[in-house]
Formats: structure tokens, C-alpha cells, sequence
């Protein structure tokens, strides 16, 4: 068989060049800088003089996003005592929020008007307290945003499952619940005051 010129030229350069190719990839295949000298978790050491691997935090340290110096945020205190305002604004979408928030995690025991007749009560659990009592119709704000983060009697804080501010949320709704519920005619605009009216009694 005749052997056509300039083919085994060929075959050595693309051999040569899978070579080289290979010889890359080998190299990038050290594990140098991914298995170095570590400590497993609480593992013990005779590198520091305690004996823990892990070192103690330096004292004073906060982690990122938890230095809490507003009182009235965090608390709902404002000089130690109960707060009677919110600490910031609130606006439509926060009551929406609220809202949310409260169907959420506190409908179940509370019920949707905040009667205390939600279906956990329904199944037998302790009901709680009524909104609309007076004694939590005159409480301060701040009771309900304290009381919600640190719970009360037979109802568990929501300080790691609910934001402080949707706490606060929450509470605004709480108020929003209680004034519909003793709310009358001369509370509602005019505009729709008018439109109220005009509905068969």
C-alpha cells in the first residue's frame, strides 16, 4: 500500500498536541491547596495552650446584622417602658404584611377576628384572652410586639421564627382588628360612609 506524503506529519503533531493537552489537565489535577493542614470542628490541639482548636469570640463581638441599639425595634420599650408608638411608619403594605404574618402564625390559636377561637382552642387547647377585652384594647403597643417575641402564659416566643419588624407588623394589624371590631359609623370616610349607608340594614 502506498503511503500518501505529509500523513504521518500529521499524525505525530496531533499526537503531540493530545500530549501536551493531557500533560495540562494532569497538572491541574494537585490537590496542594485542597487538603492542607486543618482542625475539624472542636477537635482538640496541642497547637494552643487550652488544648480547643476552636478559639473563644473576642469579647464585644456582635454578629453581622444583630447590634441592636434601637430599644424601640428590638424591645418595644422605649426609656425601659412599653412602647404606645410604632417605631417606624406604618403604611398599607405593612398592615398587608401584618396580615400575612398573622394568618400565618397567630389565626390558629387567635382565630381570624381575634376572638381567642381559633381552631387549635377548637381541639381542645387553652383559649387565649379576647383582643377586644378592655384591659388589651387600652394595653400599649409595645405589650403586643413584648409578648409576641417573648411569649405569654401558654403561647411560646416568636423572637427566631417572626423579624422584628414583621413583628411590629403584626401588632399594627392586631390594632387594625381591634378598631374593626367596635368601629362605627362616624369612624368610617366619608366617601364610604356614604356608600355604608346606602346598603339594606
Amino acid at each position: 500500500m502506498k503511503r500518501e506524503p505529509g500523513k504521518s506529519a500529521v499524525g505525530r503533531g496531533a499526537a503531540c498536541i493530545a500530549a501536551a493537552a493531557l500533560a495540562v489537565c494532569l497538572a491541574g489535577c494537585r490537590l496542594d491547596m485542597h487538603e492542607q493542614p486543618r482542625y475539624n470542628p472542636l477537635a482538640k490541639t496541642d497547637f494552643f495552650g487550652d488544648g480547643r482548636a476552636a478559639r473563644p469570640v473576642v469579647p464585644g463581638t456582635v454578629a453581622r446584622g444583630h447590634l441592636r441599639l434601637d430599644e424601640h425595634l428590638y424591645t418595644g420599650k422605649v426609656n425601659g417602658q412599653l412602647a404606645t408608638t410604632f417605631p417606624f411608619p406604618i403604611t398599607r403594605q405593612d398592615l398587608e404584611r401584618g396580615q400575612q404574618r398573622y394568618n400565618i402564625y397567630c389565626l390558629p390559636c387567635h382565630d381570624a377576628a381575634g376572638t381567642g377561637h381559633g381552631m387549635i382552642v377548637l381541639r381542645g387547647f387553652p383559649p387565649p384572652p379576647s383582643y377586644h377585652i378592655q384591659r388589651l384594647r387600652e394595653a400599649p403597643v409595645g405589650h403586643f410586639f413584648d409578648v409576641i417575641t417573648n411569649g405569654l402564659g401558654n403561647m411560646y416566643g416568636y423572637d427566631s421564627r417572626v423579624n422584628p419588624q414583621d413583628r411590629w407588623r403584626i401588632a399594627a394589624y392586631i390594632r387594625a382588628l381591634q378598631l374593626s371590631q367596635s368601629a362605627t359609623l362616624a369612624d368610617v370616610p366619608p366617601a364610604e360612609r356614604e356608600y355604608l349607608e346606602k346598603l339594606p340594614k
